[in-house]
């Protein structure tokens, strides 16, 4: 355990130093693979020191994580819940701190990483009262002295997978679900926010501890596609949760399905936000700048595609252009700071290729476009005019970049919020029901998430999140998730002296 540069010294208060073991396996930390280091996006410069996973230390903890697979699902479900409770309270005890790293290595503003933990400390809330409402269905059954019922039990072992951007908070759809459900969990965080991964695991082991409980119940390892792969090949876990780009979260699906597994999977998003021409303009305006800036651009639910009714179209623009100007960009642990760096500074390069490639398609900067010159990881937050025809709009670039695009009617603005590959959030701006129920029914918007008057990001815990076709089709958080984490089976029970069959068929 090395001593902490001074401006970090807060991180020990959640069990960091500069130097961490990167593997939490069978209930102990260890690591015997590469030794990377974390920076601070702001300036690129090392947080600390991780020693990573190795494949031996993943074949250690997957066989300590099976044999605690058999304890943990014969823990009663409210039993279960009542850890998750205990695991939601320590995440309280620390969410300054952990929202601070989040920020620092993350490179989000601090309110954002604060609420980021905040979302996994309500997770485990919701998924307290889940673990009392694990309910199957009693069915009538159609031959005398028989009844039917469906019992959910745990699957065994779930792997999640997650990414740079939300570091813990897709964590908690997942295993806050995923244990109340009886599943032990393998996690492997995203390899450049380690200390997320590493904080966040030790509040999780020094519960499962303190109620004499194996650790080897919550599994995590820092590595990198090494690790991701052996988890997607894993004939052990039954379910693989991942995190991505559609790109590698197609690999993953295919990897999983050949040995027969199951994928939950959140892939990218192309989100479009419609403002009519009854909308409240300033409504829609702060709106838009939440979803077009916040995180930098980075989230998968960021507005990337702005569509403006033809007769709104200069006013909404106007009052766009003159918020954008007034947005603060610097240190995301800064008072003030609207917009952090980009993640990594290969992120910085895309956003700086992603501009060409925008330009040479006809794209017209508005505002922003360019790069700060500095040692972060800093962008212009940017609106460029283009039209939908072009292909760069059909594609993720993950930045601070809103395209605008103008519109004639209802039916026009819905056929361009579709018609590219990816399908999670989309939201429209107006007062009118018939506008309203077009948008959220059969011929409106085709994505798992469909708003109205708000902006595609911030979705709330309650409500099934993910999203349809290239985003993936998974859903994690609320609503009915939970049953993704259990297999279902139909049970015919006979408590009667005879043996009628189904169907009404004659048997000898």
């Amino acid at each position: 355990m090395g001593s902490l540069n001074k401006e970090y010294e807060f991180l020990s208060e959640i069990g960091l130093s500069s130097h961490n073991l990167g593997c939490y396996v069978g209930g102990k930390w260890q690591g015997n693979g590469p030794v990377v280091s974390t920076l601070n996006p702001a300036n690129n410069q090392p947080i600390g020191e991780v020693v990573e996973a190795s494949l031996e230390d993943y074949e250690i903890g997957l066989k300590a994580c099976e044999e605690a697979a058999k304890k943990w699902m014969q823990v009663p479900a409210p039993k279960r819940g009542d850890i998750v409770r205990q695991i939601g309270d320590a995440l309280r005890s620390k969410l300054d701190y952990l929202g601070r790293l989040l920020s620092l290595e993350m490179g989000k503003i601090l309110a954002e990483g604060i609420g980021e933990v905040q979302e996994v400390i309500d997770m485990c809330d919701f998924a307290v009262g889940l673990s009392r409402q694990l309910n199957g269905s009693v069915i009538p059954s159609e031959r005398p002295n028989h009844m039917m019922l469906e019992m959910w039990n745990p699957l065994g072992i779930v792997g999640v997978i997650t990414a740079f951007n939300f570091p813990c908070a897709v964590l908690g759809w997942n295993a806050c679900i995923a244990l109340v459900c009886g599943n032990c969990v393998v996690w492997k965080g995203a390899p450049t926010t380690p200390l997320i991964t590493i904080a966040m695991t030790k509040l999780v082991a020094e519960v499962l501890e303190k109620n004499n409980l194996p650790g080897a119940i919550f599994t995590a390892m820092c590595g990198g596609a090494e690790i991701g792969e052996a988890i997607a090949k894993d004939t052990r876990i039954p379910l693989v949760s991942f995190t991505g780009s559609s790109k590698v979260g197609l690999m993953v699906q295919q990897t999983v399905s050949a040995r027969s597994g199951k994928t939950l999977l959140e892939l990218s998003g192309n989100n479009a936000i419609i403002v009519m021409d009854d909308a409240d303009i300033q409504l829609a305006a702060r709106s838009v700048l939440f979803a077009a800036v916040g995180t930098a651009g980075q989230r998968c639910t960021t507005c990337r595609r702005l569509l403006l009714h033809e007769s709104v179209y200069a006013k909404v623009l106007e009052q766009l252009l003159a918020s954008y100007k007034q947005v603060k960009i610097g240190d995301p642990l800064e008072k003030g700071t609207l917009l952090g760096p980009l993640h990594t500074p290969e992120s910085k390069k895309n956003f700086e290729k992603g501009i060409e490639v925008i330009k040479s398609q006809g794209g017209k900067i508005l505002t922003g476009g360019k790069a700060i010159e500095g040692e972060g990881n800093f962008v212009e937050p940017t609106i460029i005019e283009i039209s939908a025809d072009a292909n760069v709009v059909k594609e993720e670039l993950f930045a601070p970049v809103l395209y605008v695009l103008k519109f004639k009617s209802f039916e026009e603005a819905v056929a361009i919020n579709n018609s590219v590959p990816q399908g999670l959030s989309s939201s429209i701006f107006t007062r009118k029901p018939e506008n309203i129920f077009k948008w959220i029914g059969p011929m409106g918007s085709d994505c798992g998430i469909v708003n109205v008057n708000i902006p595609t990001n911030g979705a709330e815990i309650g409500g099934a999140f993910g999203g349809e076709k290239a985003t993936g089709g998974g859903r994690e958080a609320g609503s009915d998730s939970w049953k993704q984490y259990m297999r279902r089976s139909t049970c015919t029970i006979n408590y009667g002296n005879e043996l009628p069959l189904a169907q009404g068929i004659n048997f000898g």
